[in-house]
């Protein structure tokens, strides 16, 4: 790329020195690269006759302007509807702010105050009253916001909303440490005395994510054109990381989706008979199933937890779990490697091994031999 010419996002934006000597950065309002340079021609042109360059002024726009043009923006996006939620979150605290005030302390104020207080408001009995409370918001939750927020603000740079200087000062807010050690697994029983607590219509639902490690999300969107029941596999189109995901068909697993009724008229493979609509979210019915099954501290997705650990206990590689899971990367993955301590014991098998230049076949051999004489 021409030196003095870079892109932030889609467009195109120039750089040189200005008659006083300072950088001026300026943006094309274009994507593409011919009509950015002909911009920096034609400023250093200018500065080189002495002619201060009459750059276009962008106006006081405010954070709900942004907004708006953002939710319009992210409508193709994936996971819009939480981006969506984050969004009007963030113009009921920021809303009429110009763009230009925005500074690391006023966001690092937003996130301390999400952390002693949250949004939502939690009903605790106390005594014999029932007092509303607020509960802060976890680290991960604020580091959402933080994020969204700046992908904003980049977006507001490309749309000429404002400069880039701004961006820069948004930019250097840290994100908050996460604490995500959180790892809570069901017992073979306590899997199957769910699975018993279940209503009618939780009960496939609840198989299918202890034998897939679907999300719930995943689960209650699936249709029957993902669902091969001859070749035994789901293909998911579209997973939360952006890829495609083909998760295999196991017997208890297709002895469930083979005993639903599919009806013609409907695509999804979980839906509501009365309406034939899919299960928007089956909460309050899976909390009933936990209650009735005495199990407690456990959510929804724990139960994709549940899947991978069993995996994990029964011997099999982290590499294969990722790939089940959908996980892009193998860090994901690892937070579940301290449930295969036989990996550890082959590893100090192979140090011996290396070390010693005798493995432990060979120490049983010996000891055999020297039992029979």
């Amino acid at each position: 790329m021409a030196k003095g010419i870079y892109k932030r996002g889609n467009i195109y934006w120039i750089r040189y020195a200005g008659l006083d000597g300072r950088i001026v950065r300026e943006s094309s309002g274009s994507n593409k690269f011919r009509d950015a340079e002909t911009l920096l021609i034609n400023r250093k042109q200018n500065i080189k006759e002495g002619k201060q360059p009459e750059i276009k002024r962008i106006a006081n726009h405010t954070f709900k302007e942004l907004a708006q043009e953002y939710v319009k923006w992210a409508e193709r996006q994936r996971a819009f509807k939480q981006k969506k939620l984050v969004t009007d979150q963030l113009v009921e605290k920021f809303g009429p702010y110009p763009l230009r005030r925005f500074n690391p302390r006023l966001l690092e104020q937003y996130q301390t105050e999400r952390l002693q207080k949250g949004n939502k408001p939690i009903w605790s009995k106390q005594g014999n009253a029932i007092v509303r409370i607020w509960k802060g918001n976890k680290p991960a939750t604020i580091n959402r916001h933080i994020a969204i927020l700046k992908h904003m603000f980049t977006k507001a740079v490309e749309w000429d909303m404002v400069e880039e200087e701004t961006l820069k000062r948004v930019r250097k807010v840290k994100l908050l440490e996460e604490q995500n050690t959180r790892l809570r697994y069901l017992s073979t029983k306590e899997c199957q005395n769910l699975i018993n607590a279940c209503d009618k219509h939780l009960r496939p639902i609840v198989i299918t994510a202890l034998n897939t490690g679907m999300r719930k999300g995943e689960i209650l969107s699936l249709k029957w054109d993902n669902v091969d029941l001859r070749h035994g596999f789901i293909l998911l189109e579209r997973t939360k990381n952006g890829g495609r995901r083909e998760i295999p068909i196991n017997a208890t697993l297709q002895t469930t989706l083979t005993e639903l009724i599919r009806r013609l008229d409907v695509s999804h493979v979980f839906h509501d008979p009365n309406t034939g609509r899919p299960y928007n979210n089956v909460q309050r019915s899976f909390n009933s199933a936990l209650k009735r099954a005495k199990i407690t501290n456990f959510r929804f997705h724990d139960l994709r937890h549940t899947f991978a650990s069993h995996l994990i206990m029964s011997g099999v590689d982290l590499t294969t779990v990722k790939e089940l899971l959908g996980h892009k990367t193998l860090s994901m993955t690892l937070r579940y490697a301290h449930l295969a301590p036989s990996h550890k014991v082959k590893a100090m098998d192979i140090l011996d091994c290396t070390l010693t230049e005798n493995s432990s076949a060979q120490k049983v051999h010996k000891k055999e031999v020297t039992n029979h004489a």
